[in-house]
């Protein structure tokens, strides 16, 4: 069982940018420290739920300040940047890294980005199995051109070629699944996926299973299906007692989730229902290793018994505090994860 930090970089009511930022860069220092696997990046445009406009830099600083850790994006957008410069940043933070590097990307939303950035929204309605194709194409091949939909440029070479690490066949590539159409997209190119927090383990299972079933179609051995290595996303907060760590994000979590969401504007005027930031709070608490470090290990082991993943990427700053963050952190090193040995 591999356990990394979730890293949202989230701006609680009261906060300012840099105090975000700041929580999320220690988040990664001390996630290492505490001998976790890995950091996995958020990345949000114009609102205050996460602070981080852009996965890759982020990462890039990351790497440069850490030895050991994984660094990952969860997710970098497609449909607001170009395949060819996500996948040459990707292949650069690889190679300078060591192999350190794994690049999370999914669709996003139909938010007013779409409109920033001159997408459109038809790059997240339609758009999105076009710009994996190419960039799955740019990080496996050495030349690459393109005649879509969206993208059409002549044969240019890949440089770098982010193969040219010993052992190496380029970055980790994770795809976020949120619906049996993006499984299939995911499985279609055999890319493992990450879940996201809001899922119930059966819901989790139930896509896995869907996941293998179509890989298993698209021609993949049994052996790269069993090693997928999907990634869950979820909540920490360990405390002597449940209840204690309970109330902590119940305390935090709600107004910065309703100062955050609220905050999303759709680039076609559509209406979306935000969810109650207090129950969506209790929901969170009832899935994930919220409590005593024994309940935490306990929820974990039972995650990865039910649905067979094995990798979690787990929020720990939800209490909004930066020195909560950090000791949340080091007991998920020093008191979960000998449970989970």
């Amino acid at each position: 069982m591999r356990v990394g930090a979730f890293v949202l970089a989230a701006q609680f009511p009261g906060q300012g940018h840099g105090e975000a930022l700041y929580r999320a860069v220690r988040s990664a220092e001390v996630a290492e420290e505490a001998g976790l696997d890995a950091v996995w990046l958020a990345e949000h445009h114009f609102v205050p739920y996460g602070v981080c406009p852009s996965a890759v830099t982020l990462a890039a600083l990351l790497l440069g300040r850490t030895r050991t850790l994984g660094v990952g994006t969860a997710v970098s957008v497609l449909p607001t940047t170009h395949p060819v410069t996500l996948g040459e940043q990707a292949a650069l933070l690889h190679l300078t890294s060591g192999g350190r590097f794994t690049l999370g990307v999914g669709r996003g939303g139909p938010w007013v980005d779409l409109e920033v950035f001159n997408s459109g929204l038809e790059a997240y309605e339609e758009g999105f199995p076009e710009s994996l194709e190419l960039l799955m194409r740019w990080l496996r091949e050495p030349r690459v051109g393109s005649e879509g939909e969206r993208f059409s440029f002549r044969e240019v070479p890949v440089v770098p070629r982010p193969d040219e690490l010993l052992d190496s066949t380029g970055p980790g590539v994770v795809v976020a699944c949120t619906s049996p159409a993006s499984v299939r997209l995911a499985a279609a190119h055999g890319l493992p996926m990450l879940l996201g927090m809001h899922s119930e383990d059966q819901e989790k299972a139930d896509m896995v299973a869907l996941w293998r079933k179509c890989a298993l179609e698209e021609g993949r051995s049994p052996d790269e299906v069993a090693s997928a290595g999907h990634v869950a996303a979820g909540v920490v907060q360990i405390a002597d007692r449940c209840q204690e760590a309970r109330e902590t994000l119940l305390k935090t979590m709600p107004g910065w989730l309703h100062h955050g969401l609220s905050a999303h504007v759709t680039v076609d005027g559509r209406i979306r229902r935000m969810r109650d930031p207090l129950a969506y709070t209790e929901l969170l608490c009832d899935l994930h290793p919220v409590g005593s470090p024994r309940l935490c290990a306990d929820r974990l082991a039972a995650t990865r018994e039910r649905t067979g993943i094995g990798r979690f990427a787990l929020l720990a700053e939800g209490s909004g505090d930066l020195a909560a963050t950090e000791e949340n952190l080091r007991r998920l090193g020093a008191d979960v994860l000998p449970l989970l040995a």
